[in-house]
Formats: C-alpha cells, sequence, structure tokens
C-alpha cells in the first residue's frame, strides 16, 4: 500500500518528536503492516486516513497508539546469548571486585521493551546467588513505549515469550504456571522495577548505574540525536561503570563520551570530561 509523501511526513514527525527515531526510508515498507491492527480499530483502511484523523486537534491518544503500533520491541530472554557471556565473564566480575565494600549494584536496562532483558540479568544475579549474597541488586529497566513497561512490570509471558531464550530448568526454576502465561518468581522481581523513560531525557535514579546496557535502541537516530542519546547516558553512568551496546552500534566516531573497552567488542568504558574545557551545552546536560 503506497503511502503519499505528506502522510508519510505527518507519521515520521510524530515518532521522531515522541521517541527521537527516524522514519528511515528502510523502515517506510512495514507502515501499513505495523498499523494494520490500529486500522481495523479506527475503522479505517490507510495510512493517508489516519494521518487526516491526526490533524485533527485533540487527538492526542491517537498519537500515542500510533508511536506505540510503530515501535519495534523485539526482544526475548538471553537474546544474543554471547553478550551475557561478556557480562559473566568480564563486567560482574569487575563490578564485584571494585564495589566490594559497598556490595550494592545499580544496572540501567535502557530500551527494556517487555523486560526480558532486565529478567535475565536478575536470572543470572541468582544463578550466581554465593557470590552476590549480601549484596543489593538494583536492575532498573526502561523503555520509551508505556504498553512495553506495563508488560514488563507484570511479568507474565506467554508460552511461545518464555521458550525463547530460556532452559526448561530455568523457566521452572524462574517462572510458575499460570493457566497458559508464565509468571516471573519474586525470586528474580525483587531485584527489578520498571518505568517509561525517553533515552533523550535526563537519566532516570538512582542516577549512577555502574552498568548501562542499551542495546538496539540507538540504530533508529541520526548522528546528532546518537549524540545526544550518549551524552544523556554518561550523565547516569559511574565514571569506572560500564556500557554495552548492541551488535551494529558503536561509540566510535559518534561521541567522545565514552571508548572502547579492552574486552569485548560491545563493552564501553566512560571517558572522563573537564567541565571547565566543555562547551556550555555539555556543561549543562551533565548538571
Amino acid at each position: 500500500m503506497e503511502i503519499n509523501d505528506a502522510s508519510h511526513r505527518i507519521i515520521g514527525e510524530l515518532l521522531t518528536q515522541r521517541t527521537g527515531q527516524q522514519l528511515t526510508e528502510g523502515r517506510r515498507w512495514r507502515v501499513s503492516s505495523a498499523l494494520s491492527g490500529l486500522f481495523r480499530e479506527l475503522g479505517i483502511e490507510n495510512v493517508d486516513q489516519l494521518a487526516c484523523m491526526l490533524e485533527r486537534p485533540g487527538e492526542q491518544r491517537l498519537a500515542t497508539k500510533v508511536v506505540e503500533s510503530l515501535l519495534n520491541n523485539e526482544t526475548y530472554f538471553f537474546r544474543d546469548q554471547a553478550y551475557f557471556s561478556q557480562l559473566s565473564n568480564h563486567v560482574l566480575p569487575d563490578l564485584a571486585r571494585s564495589r566490594a565494600e559497598s556490595k550494592r549494584l545499580s544496572i540501567w536496562s535502557a530500551g527494556c521493551s517487555t523486560g526480558q532483558e532486565a529478567l535475565s540479568l536478575a536470572m543470572i544475579f541468582a544463578e550466581q546467588s554465593p557470590r552476590w549474597k549480601n549484596w543489593t541488586i538494583e536492575i532498573l529497566g526502561t523503555d520509551v513505549s508505556g504498553k512495553a513497561v506495563e508488560t514488563a512490570r507484570s511479568g507474565l509471558y506467554t508460552q511461545f515469550e518464555i521458550q525463547r531464550g530460556i532452559s526448561v530448568a530455568q523457566m521452572l526454576n524462574f517462572f510458575a504456571d499460570c493457566g497458559g502465561q508464565w509468571q516471573a518468581s519474586d525470586k528474580i522481581r525483587s531485584m527489578t522495577r520498571f518505568q517509561q523513560h525517553n533515552i533523550l531525557d535526563y537519566p532516570p535514579s538512582p542516577g549512577r548505574f555502574d552498568l548501562v546496557m542499551c542495546r538496539n535502541v540507538l540504530l533508529y537516530f541520526d548522528p546528532a540525536t546518537r549524540s545526544a542519546a550518549f551524552d544523556r547516558v554518561a550523565t547516569g553512568i559511574a565514571s569506572d561503570g560500564w556500557l554495552m551496546l548492541g551488535a551494529g552500534e558503536t561509540v566510535v566516531g559518534q561521541t567522545e563520551r565514552f571508548r572502547p573497552a579492552n574486552c569485548g567488542s560491545s563493552l564501553y568504558r566512560p571517558v572522563q570530561v573537564d567541565l571547565s574545557m566543555a562547551q556550555p551545552s555539555l556543561r549543562a546536560a551533565m548538571r
């Protein structure tokens, strides 16, 4: 189904205003299919009709539904297992040493979608319970999608979702069968909390995170917006903390706030900035 340029512009500007994401030509082809459920709900047939409705005053709820439909919430437990191996082999042992005195870890799963990444982290800590005995582990999952955050807070997953990425032993150990759905146990939910948040806004509490996982969040940003996102993340990460990006994402040539770590292509460390020499806009962003 063809979309005229005016409709494309209206939908694209809405997505960018709400999320920072760009509706590029590469994503344009899936707009109609992503919005098909909303078409049925509204009793309309195409994006042009939807664009006309969005132009009417007082359509904020509709605008929210459109953005929610366009967001890519694809995720699953232990997505890209090699990344979690890097966490277990490099990042967590480092943090266990550097935070041995406080025995407290704060982790931010940015762009957490429906919560599987945050719960996967919680499972790692639960399976390594002797190492983390008497530690306080706080895992905050955030996403721009309110609908995704609601699912994450519920901790309820379908049979299909629960089978993606975890073993039968993990399923039985960390989830309970609830009549066709699976409920995450208190053992892992107690380490996690979820809230709606745009990564382009100031970082959420607790403020100085020891590890930030921001995988496949920056792919749809233009260079300027991506740089702004890195600035925001940098203000919320500890000076000796860790940043993990996804495949196809890098800080190289994108920002001066992070540098590649010496282990794992997806891992980065903060670069200390002399605020007296920083640009006024950067100083403001860091306050």
